[in-house]
C-alpha cells in the first residue's frame, strides 16, 4: 500500500517541472505574438488618431474622479466618505482598463508626441496615494498628534512611482505597491485601535523600500490569474458595503449595520490572500538566491 504513495511523491517534482515548462512555453508564445504584432507597421489615419485621443481622455477621467474626491473631502458632508471610496473604485477601474485599450490601438505609434504613461502616473499618484491619505487624516483614524506620520507613505509612494524597476520581468510589483486606497478603506470601515492603524501605515510605507514581490493581477501567471478570479468575489462583497457605508460618527459609536460590518470583515480575506501569496513568492525567491536581494537591487 505504501509503494504507490511513495511513487506519487517521487513523481511530484517531475510533474511540477512539467507544469512549469508548460507555463513558460505559453508565456513565450504570448511574448512572440506580441513581438509579431509590434513589428507590424501601424497605419495612422484620422480615425486612429481620434480613437487614441479618446483613450487618453478616458485615462484623464481618473483626474476628474480625483477632483471630485477632493471636493467631497473638503466639504466634509456625512456622505463624503462613501462617495470618495466609490470614486476611488471608479478610478481604479479606469486605471485597470485604459492600458488594454491603449495597446489595442497602438497608441504610442499613433500619438508619439503625447506620453500617456505620465498622465497615468499623475492620476494614479492622486487616486492611489494622495487622496486616500487625506481621507485617513479627514476621518481622524490615527491618534491625535500623529497625523504627521502620513508623510511617510506619501514620500514612500513617490519613491515607488519614480522607480524604473517598479515592476519585475516575471509579472510582479517590486516593493509594496501604492494601494493606499485599499488601506484607507479598511482602516475606515474596520475600526481597529488608532495606534494599530498608525503602526500599519508606517510598516506598509517601509515595505515600499523592501525588494519584495507583490502580485500584479493583470499580468500573466497562475497566482495572478487566481487573484483576478478572487477579486470578482471581493468586489461583489464591497458593493453593498460601499452602498451602506456608515459615517465616521456611526462607526465610532458602533451603530453600523451588523450585516454590513460582517461583510466588510469577510471581504478582508482577499487583501490577506494578496499579502500572504505575495510574501510566499518573495520568500521562495529569496531562498533560491544565495546573494542578497538588496545587494542585487543596488547593483542594478
Amino acid at each position: 500500500m505504501a509503494r504507490p504513495f511513495i511513487d506519487r511523491v517521487l513523481r511530484l517534482p517531475l510533474r511540477r517541472n512539467k507544469t512549469t515548462r508548460i507555463w513558460n512555453d505559453r508565456r513565450q508564445e504570448r511574448e512572440h505574438r506580441k513581438a509579431v504584432r509590434r513589428a507590424r507597421p501601424v497605419r495612422v489615419t484620422p480615425t486612429t488618431r481620434f480613437l487614441a485621443w479618446c483613450v487618453h481622455l478616458y485615462t484623464a477621467m481618473g483626474l476628474v474622479c480625483a477632483a471630485a474626491i477632493g471636493v467631497a473631502l473638503i466639504q466634509g458632508r456625512p456622505e463624503a466618505f462613501r462617495w470618495s471610496f466609490a470614486l476611488m473604485a471608479l478610478a481604479t477601474f479606469i486605471d485597470a482598463t485604459d492600458g488594454t485599450l491603449a495597446r489595442r490601438i497602438h497608441i504610442k505609434e499613433v500619438l508619439p508626441g503625447f506620453d500617456g504613461r505620465k498622465l497615468d502616473d499623475i492620476t494614479d499618484f492622486l487616486t492611489y496615494t494622495v487622496l486616500p491619505l487625506v481621507l485617513i487624516w479627514r476621518a481622524a483614524i490615527l491618534p491625535a498628534g500623529t497625523e504627521w506620520a502620513l508623510v511617510l507613505p506619501l514620500l514612500a509612494s513617490a519613491y515607488g512611482f519614480c522607480q524604473c524597476a517598479a515592476k519585475t520581468d516575471d509579472g510582479y510589483f517590486l516593493g509594496f505597491p501604492s494601494l493606499w486606497n485599499v488601506v484607507a478603506f479598511y482602516l475606515y470601515v474596520i475600526r481597529i485601535p488608532s495606534w494599530v492603524a498608525l503602526a500599519a501605515v508606517v510598516v506598509l510605507a517601509l515595505l515600499t523600500f523592501v525588494p519584495s514581490k507583490y502580485l500584479y493581477p493583470t499580468q500573466p501567471g497562475r497566482l495572478n490569474t487566481i487573484a483576478i478570479a478572487l477579486s470578482a468575489a471581493w468586489l461583489a462583497m464591497l458593493v453593498p458595503v460601499l452602498w451602506a457605508l456608515p459615517t465616521p460618527d456611526a462607526l465610532r459609536a458602533g451603530t453600523g449595520d451588523p450585516a454590513i460590518m460582517a461583510l466588510a470583515w469577510a471581504s478582508l480575506s482577499y487583501p490577506i490572500f494578496y499579502m500572504v501569496a505575495s510574501w510566499v513568492v518573495t520568500l521562495r525567491g529569496w531562498s533560491r538566491r544565495p546573494a542578497s536581494p538588496v545587494a542585487e537591487t543596488v547593483e542594478a
